[in-house]
């Protein structure tokens, strides 16, 4: 099946009059978050009494994707009116059934002008809570696959690149490599075989960035990898994402059939000539995946351990062809870059990192879940305004960003607008987007000491300065943590530190001491406490030390 312009708009026009003929929609965040909070049952509940009313043609109670504040689940948006709920169970049916006439349910009111919600900038998520993830005629409603249209249609390949490399976009999954120049490395390699892969391996402790856009809008994924594909001539495409996301891999094939089925992924694009085929491929989890060369093996069939580069990816990837990989982020950037244009996009953001910023933020802050801010929003504004500040009244002590290759960043730079060079300078890295907010009540050198186990357990054990360093570091951390540490240790640490990061094969190496970096940096007072008073200065290590002691 061919599809023209004129039948998406069809088919948008179809979808837009159906969800109109409603009087009221009740959305019901379907995403990881709500659904293990019992969003489901609430979902199946709200139908059946809706049906037992005779209602059915006034009410349409559907799932759609992630809200944000997922510490408040279920969560159920009532529109028109814009009217939000959180911690909504199945006893609440009657209640918000009862209150579509008359007025909202205050005790389970969330304000949608509460700075959760005002301060963000959502272009990433735009769709996210907003549509039903399983249904493609409301991505299509919401302007889906139009810029794929622009793209095949309207533009060249070098357009479209063209198009990117204005907008600044960098790739959004740790390293912040400029995309439009990754792009054009591929479209010039002469092979006649080229690659497209999603990386979605997302392994960072405290990090729901990617699964929950999969979950909530995995159309968008799919169309940026499309016109990625174009771009670069290639007509195969992966997504590598790990096992332990089935509700991810569920809705994502069930998009690529959609998708398929209608002639938006398959042969002859539009009528443009251009044919492009996605899979999904399942990552057993390990950590290290998420590096390109290890995803890579992992998608061959072999294990996922990385390799020496050059050459990189880009030129000699995926069974030794020309392979273009960016992550879940990053290609849902694309479809809003070609529908308003690369200079629309450099508006938005600091002046060396363009754009938005999804982040999980989640830890000691009142207000956990997904968020989305303009590049360069301060620290402050996301912990403070976003987050609601710290959970009862507790008092900041750090924020670490990046996951197990991040820093842990002090309340001194707590007004440092949050771009990738800000966190570089202070010893972190923006990574794929996590947050973790800390208190008084962590201690840092165990902060450090769990980020390193986690390295550890995850080095693939290829190269002798991540798989022995990791481990001895760790070692040394935990004689610290058990109150038997020696201030010849401090400097044994450095020593490896310094070592793992300059000798190591692949990025997990070469980042996994920077948690203990940046904690030695900024909160050395808590190692010397452990080592010469046998004290942990947030008290949490009190009993082993004691016990240790003895």
């Amino acid at each position: 099946m061919t599809l023209t312009l004129d039948d998406l708009k069809h088919v948008a026009e179809t979808e837009n009059q159906r969800l109109s003929s409603y009087q009221y929609r009740i959305n019901i965040c379907v995403a990881a978050g709500c659904l293990s909070c019992g969003s489901g049952e609430l979902k199946t509940a709200l139908k059946e009494e809706v049906k037992q009313r005779g209602l059915e043609d006034r009410i349409l109670v559907r799932g759609v994707g992630c809200m944000g504040p997922c510490s408040k689940g279920p969560l159920v948006a009532v529109q028109p009116g814009n009217i939000f709920y959180q911690g909504c169970s199945g006893a609440d049916v009657d209640a918000l059934l009862d209150s579509l006439d008359t007025e909202p349910v205050e005790r389970l009111r969330c304000p949608a002008d509460h700075p959760f919600f005002a301060k963000q900038h959502k272009l990433v998520l735009e769709n996210c809570g907003v549509i039903d993830p399983e249904r493609i005629e409301e991505y299509i409603a919401a302007k889906g696959y139009e810029p794929l249209y622009t793209a095949l249609r309207t533009m060249t390949p070098e357009e479209v690149i063209e198009e990117v490399s204005r907008a600044g976009l960098r790739g959004r999954g740790g390293g912040g490599y400029p995309t439009g120049l990754k792009w054009s490395t591929v479209a010039n390699a002469s092979d006649r075989t080229k690659y497209v892969v999603c990386n979605a391996d997302e392994g960072d402790p405290g990090a729901f960035m990617d699964r929950s856009v999969l979950e909530s809008d995995p159309h968008r994924v799919l169309e940026g990898m499309a016109i990625g594909a174009y771009a670069v001539g290639a007509n195969y495409g992966y997504i590598y994402v790990r096992a332990e996301y089935p509700l991810a891999v569920k809705r994502l094939k069930k998009a690529i059939i959609q998708a398929k089925r209608i002639g938006l992924l398959g042969e002859n694009i539009f009528n443009s000539g251009f044919s492009f085929d996605v899979q999904v491929r399942l990552g057993a989890g390990a950590f290290v995946c998420g590096e390109e060369t290890a995803l890579i093996a992992s998608i061959e069939g072999h294990p996922g351990k990385p390799r020496p580069r050059p050459p990189y990816p880009a030129a000699s990837g995926l069974r030794g062809c020309p392979t273009l990989i960016n992550n879940v982020e990053t290609f849902a950037n694309i479809a809003p870059i070609i529908r308003n244009g690369g200079d629309w996009f450099s508006r938005i953001g600091s002046a060396e990192s363009k754009g938005t910023k999804v982040f999980a933020l989640a830890g000691r802050v009142r207000q956990t879940g997904l968020i989305e801010v303009d590049m360069g929003t301060t620290l402050r504004e996301i912990v403070y305004d976003i987050g609601g500040g710290i959970v009862q009244e507790g008092t900041f002590k750090a924020v670490q960003t990046g996951g197990p290759s991040g820093g842990c960043i002090p309340e001194q730079f707590l007004d440092m607008g949050v771009d990738y060079g800000s966190l570089a300078k202070v010893g972190s890295i923006m990574g794929s987007g996590g947050m973790i907010i800390m208190d008084q009540q962590s201690c840092m050198v165990d902060v450090a000491r769990f980020f390193m186990e986690f390295c550890m357990s995850e080095s693939c054990g290829k190269c002798v300065p991540c798989r022995v360093g990791t481990a001895q570091i760790h070692e040394l951390l935990v004689k610290i943590i058990r109150g038997r540490g020696e201030m010849s240790d401090l400097a044994m640490i450095e020593e490896l530190c310094g070592l793992v990061k300059e000798a190591s094969l692949c990025g997990l190496g070469q980042t996994a001491a920077n948690p203990v970096i940046s904690t030695l940096r900024y909160f050395k007072d808590e190692y010397l406490a452990h080592i010469q008073e046998k004290r942990c200065v947030a008290d949490s290590c009190a009993k082993v030390i004691i016990t240790e002691a003895l």
